[in-house]
């Protein structure tokens, strides 16, 4: 009986545990090292927050290119604040069903970390940056539709 117990209760807070894996930094040159670094990874990170609606409507489109194109590596860069990680960003998380791996990074120098993702980036989000060989392309800018990101992807990739 005992098992029966444990087993349910993992399966009903399964998502909610999963979601707490979402890793927090506080500098972006650590979580650049730790998250970013695989030379033969490709990753397609995207800049968001749950307070910016459009960052929000353009999640499910990141989340279809996780599930889909197994040539790249998805991550979703919160920049949340830190005191509603608990409160705000893992509800959300697990409200919305987010599949893609998410970090939380809270490092408010920005003038140090902007640069290093983009020179030009003005700081505004939704924000987002391919990673290929070392190689980056930046784009200031939100995706309306799967299509228009595939696009974007698999331009800057092949």
């Amino acid at each position: 009986m005992k098992h029966i117990f444990a087993l349910f209760f993992l399966v009903l807070f399964s998502s909610q545990i999963e979601a707490q894996n979402v890793r927090v930094y506080d500098e972006y040159s650590t979580l650049e090292k730790e998250i970013l670094s695989d030379k033969n990874t490709i990753y397609v990170v995207n800049f968001w927050a749950t307070w910016c609606a459009p960052c929000v409507k353009e999640l499910p489109h990141f989340e279809k290119l996780n599930s889909e194109n197994k040539s790249v590596k998805v991550v979703l860069i919160s920049l949340d604040f830190k005191n509603q990680y608990e409160t705000k960003l893992l509800p959300f998380l697990k409200k919305k069903n987010i599949q893609s791996e998410v970090v939380l990074l809270t490092d408010k120098d920005y003038n140090t970390w902007l640069p290093i993702v983009d020179k030009e980036w003005s700081g505004s989000i939704p924000a987002t940056l391919i990673i290929k060989n070392g190689k980056k392309v930046f784009a200031e800018r939100i995706f309306s539709s799967d299509q228009e990101l595939n696009e974007f992807v698999t331009k800057n990739i092949n």
